[in-house]
Formats: structure tokens, C-alpha cells, sequence
């Protein structure tokens, strides 16, 4: 059988020729599936080895750390209870996978967005109990301790967001680690500049804090496209909530040191 113009011999399948595609992020497939045509694909479209758990871990080790210093008065529940709850979830998931995150297992990802979910209402009624004191003028008479509780907050919104990233792009990191879900909800440059990083790159928990900073201090994106609608609404309400803790804090700050 001859070949096609480049040169490459034509597939053959059951039914006879197969033909080539080229998928719109740039990996080249065929309608047959095997092991020979999957690792034509890059490592964040094939199954992997898991990735490391001890990064979110950390991530929400320090968001505990940030909730029990924060003053009493922002705190939803007594200064205990929140961080109480988040430890225990916490380590239910360090016990059912400690190391890597590879085992699709339902009932540890709703427990993983439980705990997302638990550090970001902690997080979204400080944020409103700041604002309402600030506007109130029943708080934020002291410059020092006011910037200090707006960056808690801040810092704290910049890793629950990145937290929550890591668990819902393409299904968590159990679903990346298998290859279940092949279309990504964010478009890192070494998806579509494939010559110039490793060969085996896949976002890891680092490269979802880099797109929860970068979003919260630019308010918009900067080289990570969100091509999903939850993660535009995602990126949107992160941005939102950085602006007002930022803004509303070191204009008071300012005020109070004139």
C-alpha cells in the first residue's frame, strides 16, 4: 500500500485503513486505542504514577496554622472547632493514601472537596466579617496588625484556590494519574509548547499555586488559559475576593498612617 504525501505509511485496522488525527492541543491519535498509540500522547494524557500528596497537605497544614491566628472576632465558629474538623479530614486522607494520589476511590475525593470546602467558608466569612468591620469603622485603628490579618486572609485565599484547583482540574489527581479525563480545564504552556519542556511534564500541585498567586495579584490570568466555565467562574470569584481584601485593607492602612 502506498503511503500518504509525508511519507508515513497509512494505518492499517480491522476494517482497513485507518486514518490519522490530529487533536486540537496537538497530540496525533488514531481511532485505535493500545498501548503503542498511547504513548504517543504526553504524560498529562496518559496514565501515570500519581502524584505526590504532601503538597496540598502542606498547603492546608498552613491554612490551619493561618485560621487559629486570626483574631477571634473573624473567626466563624469558636477558634478551635474549623481547624478541628479540617485536622481530622486531613488525616483520614494522609491514612487512606499517604504517599501518592493514584487510587480513584469516591469517597476520599468527596472527603478532599469537603475539606476544600470547609477551609473556604472559614476563609469567605473572615473576608466578610473584614470587610463589615472596616466599613463599620468598628475596626482597623492599628496599621500593623491590620495589614498583618489582610495578608492572612489574602494568603489564605491564594492556597484554598489553589487547593481547589488541584482537585477539580480533569477530575482531581486520582483522574489525571489514570488518564480518565483527556480534556484539561487549564492550558499550561507545556501543553502547547511541547518542545520545550520535559518530555514526561504534568501539572503537579506547584503549578496550581502558581496559577492561584498569579491570579490573585494580576486579577486575571497570565500564562495559564482557564478553558473550562467552573474554572473562568473559579479564577473570577478567587480575583474578586483578592481585590476587595486588598484594596479595602491598604486604603485603611494608608488612612491610618496619615
Amino acid at each position: 500500500m502506498s503511503g500518504d504525501s509525508a511519507g508515513k505509511p497509512a494505518r492499517i485496522g480491522h476494517d482497513g485503513p485507518v486514518a490519522e488525527q490530529t487533536d486540537p492541543l496537538g497530540a496525533e491519535t488514531g481511532t485505535e486505542t493500545g498501548t503503542e498509540a498511547g504513548s504517543e500522547h504526553p504524560a498529562w494524557r496518559r496514565r501515570t504514577s500519581g502524584e505526590e500528596r504532601w503538597p496540598a497537605s502542606l498547603a492546608i497544614l498552613v491554612m490551619i496554622f493561618l485560621q487559629l491566628v486570626l483574631p477571634e472576632r473573624l473567626s466563624m465558629t469558636g477558634r478551635w472547632v474549623l481547624p478541628g474538623v479540617e485536622v481530622a479530614i486531613l488525616a483520614v486522607l494522609l491514612v487512606a493514601n499517604p504517599r501518592k494520589v493514584e487510587r480513584d476511590s469516591v469517597p476520599l475525593r468527596l472527603l478532599g472537596l469537603l475539606l476544600a470546602a470547609v477551609v473556604s467558608l472559614a476563609n469567605a466569612w473572615s473576608v466578610i466579617a473584614l470587610v463589615a468591620a472596616l466599613t463599620d469603622g468598628i475596626s482597623g485603628f492599628d496599621a500593623r496588625s491590620l495589614l498583618i490579618t489582610g495578608g492572612n486572609i489574602w494568603l489564605t485565599n491564594v492556597l484554598v484556590f489553589a487547593v481547589w484547583y488541584w482537585e477539580l482540574d480533569r477530575g482531581g489527581p486520582a483522574s489525571r494519574a489514570n488518564g480518565l479525563d483527556p480534556d484539561p480545564d487549564f492550558l499550561f504552556p507545556q501543553m502547547t509548547a511541547t518542545e520545550i519542556g520535559p518530555k514526561d511534564w504534568e501539572p503537579r500541585f506547584a503549578d496550581y499555586f502558581y496559577v492561584s498567586f498569579t491570579n490573585a495579584t494580576a486579577f486575571s490570568p497570565t500564562d495559564t488559559m482557564p478553558l473550562s466555565r467552573w474554572a473562568k467562574m473559579a479564577m473570577l470569584l478567587q480575583a474578586a475576593v483578592s481585590l476587595a481584601t486588598a484594596a479595602l485593607v491598604i486604603a485603611r492602612a494608608v488612612n491610618i498612617f496619615h
